[in-house]
């Protein structure tokens, strides 16, 4: 069942976001993994994340991050 996030997944997504500053009530993370892994900030302010499937989620989180912070509103 690796394309089922789990609840050491959402610690690591939890650990960025938190950094960030992003409310834990916008946060959509789809329960499935899909390559190659996506962000958007959506209407509202909603963050929805696809986890990747084959990537190490700690380097993608990595990865994403600068373009979470461009994203964000200061």
């Amino acid at each position: 069942m690796d394309d089922i996030i789990t609840m050491d997944d959402m610690a690591l997504v939890y650990e960025v976001t938190d950094e960030l500053g992003i409310d834990r009530e916008h946060l959509r993370v789809d329960l499935t993994k899909e390559d190659p892994g996506r962000f958007a900030v959506v209407k509202g302010g909603f963050v929805e994340m696809t986890l990747p499937a084959s990537k190490p989620l700690a380097a993608w989180l990595r990865e994403i991050q600068p373009g979470l912070r461009q994203v964000l509103p200061s």
